[in-house]
């Protein structure tokens, strides 16, 4: 769907934690980059005060400058699902959004809106 590069890091990778933990080899970053859309992904590990149920096992988020993109995707991701927090220009200036996937996955979608505008209030 998107292309690009994928770069996958583990807990060991980093040595985040103790050597003998069961999670070494759990994600804690991965990272899909292409011309314009980003894609993040961790795993919730149980070293974390989090309950892990089926769809936060696992952290999503989509970023880049290409508006048309991601709002496409927001769109599909949202087909069936719950949208969370609709697609808005946020205080920080980009526009983000947040979607339940109809499989119960949690999505976070960041559009970079460029400096200029951001300055100008558009």
């Amino acid at each position: 769907m998107f292309g690009g590069d994928l770069v996958v890091h583990t807990f060991g990778d980093f040595h985040a934690l103790p050597d003998d933990s069961p999670n070494l080899d759990e994600v804690m970053n991965a990272e899909l980059t292409s011309a314009h859309v980003h894609l993040s992904a961790s795993d919730v590990i149980v070293e974390t005060p989090i309950e892990v149920v089926f769809g936060n096992a696992t952290t999503l988020a989509l970023t880049g400058d290409d508006e048309p993109a991601l709002r496409a995707a927001f769109g599909r991701l949202a087909e069936d699902g719950e949208v969370i927090m609709p697609l808005d220009r946020q205080i920080w200036g980009d526009v983000y959004g947040s979607v339940t996937d109809r499989f119960g996955t949690s999505w976070q979608i960041n559009i970079s809106v460029p400096a200029e505008e951001t300055a100008a209030g558009a």
